[in-house]
């Protein structure tokens, strides 16, 4: 029985925008649910935008001013989903006029931007998350289980990957935008863009890198205006970032990787942990699937990894049979839903949605990153 209902707004309905209101149109599907969701309110400056989000009824106001959004007071909760440069400003905005917020990574176009927005919702007393999906499917749920409740069955723990990987960029024709400039996405470029997605598990988990070593690449240095012309392209495209985690005394590595020059991939996200004893692993690339490794408990015994197939099994449950597979709406709901129960103190245990504190930190880590790869040493973090 719903007893509660939090209304949303979003600003800016491009691409997310329009998968967050499909998540919120989709909300009678969990089961047992006890908050209520219901998009009211849209605010974004292209008027062919603006025109799709008419078709969903429970939306009153369309705007291509935000303020006018924010001075709303049907609104309760703010998504938004803007280029980079302007997070600092519009979600201070979001939190002045009273409102929770629900922003998109990477909290601000570098590390300064997100520690005030951090100090302000915590000044406001605000509640806020950033946006990560992908660490809400099925397989990933698994990995988060073991690691967060059982990592001692692996034994030692040897190594940890966890990346993320596409290729949209391979096309040298492709043309520039906002993403592929550094006054636009920030320095921190690909880290930028699709990092928070990857350290979002490791750092809940407490898996912070004391030390990284980073390398860094620029492959198309210009890409075509759309006008005729070329415009510079100045972002990095691929970042590996080599770092130690201190587990039980020990520096044990962690390799991150965010790619958008990744031939083979479309939109790719993985997690791997490994131990002496066993291990996980786990990519969206096999949505269904999930690997675990057992090295054989009796002397002598064959090691091998295990495939399980996946279905419909998520944090919060859904009428969805559990024969399925779990698909992008189903994480975008999933997340939305661990918010809205973190909001109400109902989360129960569950893995939550990255927050501020958690963004700031991986602000710092592209910042050592860059000072790496700048000086061609390992750079030491302190968190």
């Amino acid at each position: 029985m719903k007893t509660q209902k939090v209304r949303w707004g979003i600003i800016g309905g491009g691409l997310m925008g329009r998968e967050f209101a499909s998540a919120l149109g989709r909300w009678f599907v969990l089961e047992d649910f006890p908050i209520g969701a219901e998009l009211v309110a849209v605010c974004d400056v292209q008027e062919s935008v603006r025109e799709w989000f008419r078709r969903v009824p429970t939306v009153g106001l369309i705007t291509e001013n935000y303020r006018e959004l924010l001075q709303s007071s049907s609104v309760d909760a703010v998504y938004v989903a803007v280029p980079h440069q302007l997070h600092r400003e519009i979600y201070l905005d979001v939190l002045r006029a009273g409102k929770d917020l629900l922003a998109e990574k990477p909290f601000g176009i570098d590390l300064e931007a997100a520690q005030t927005v951090r100090d302000e919702a915590a000044r406001l007393g605000r509640f806020v998350r950033v946006s990560s999906e992908f660490p809400f499917s099925p397989g990933a749920q698994r990995v988060w289980e073991l690691s967060s409740t059982r990592l001692d069955e692996l034994g030692h723990i040897l190594e940890i990957r966890a990346g993320f990987h596409h290729s949209s960029d391979l096309d040298p024709d492709k043309p520039i935008n906002w993403k592929r400039q550094m006054k636009t996405c920030g320095e921190a470029g690909v880290m930028n863009d699709l990092g928070l997605h990857l350290v979002h598990m490791p750092f809940r988990l407490g898996w912070h890198p004391r030390r990284v070593y980073a390398q860094l690449q620029k492959i198309y240095t210009q890409r075509p205006d759309g006008k005729g012309g070329m415009a510079p392209c100045d972002t990095w495209d691929n970042a590996l970032l080599h770092c130690d985690v201190e587990m039980d005394g020990r520096d044990v590595p962690m390799r991150l990787e965010t790619k958008r020059l990744a031939p083979g991939e479309v939109n790719t996200w993985f997690i791997e942990v490994l131990g002496t004893d066993g291990g996980i692993r786990y990519s969206t690339k096999e949505p269904k699937t999930l690997w675990t490794f057992s090295r054989g408990q009796e002397r002598g015994q064959e090691q091998g990894w295990t495939r399980t197939d996946l279905g419909h099994k998520m944090a919060f449950a859904t009428i969805t049979g559990g024969i399925f597979e779990a698909g992008f709406p189903d994480v975008i709901l999933q997340m939305l839903a661990a918010f809205v129960a973190e909001r109400a103190g109902k989360l129960e245990g569950r893995l939550g949605c990255a927050t501020p504190d958690e963004a700031v930190q991986s602000h710092q880590l592209w910042q050592a990153a860059l000072q790496s790869h700048a000086t061609h040493c390992a750079i030491e973090i302190g968190f």
